[in-house]
């Protein structure tokens, strides 16, 4: 069986501020930390803290939340 998992939010203006650098910042959902170099149309890639394949770019991010 699989393991419920519970995502991590993220604050829009986390977001936005990700979304103005120009590093390329994207977040994992499931521990919260922050991505660099993600596109930022990312989906499932892999974090290199916990390991977990929910790495979101920042924009995609933001239109997951609005949509």
């Amino acid at each position: 069986m699989k393991a419920k998992f519970t995502p991590v939010l993220i604050g829009q203006d986390r977001l936005m501020d990700a979304m103005r650098s120009d590093e390329y910042v994207g977040f994992c959902r499931a521990c919260g930390e922050e991505a660099y170099g993600v596109e930022p149309d990312m989906r499932c890639g892999k974090c290199e803290v916990c390991g977990a394949r929910k790495v979101y770019g920042a924009e995609e991010l933001l239109i997951m939340e609005v949509a």
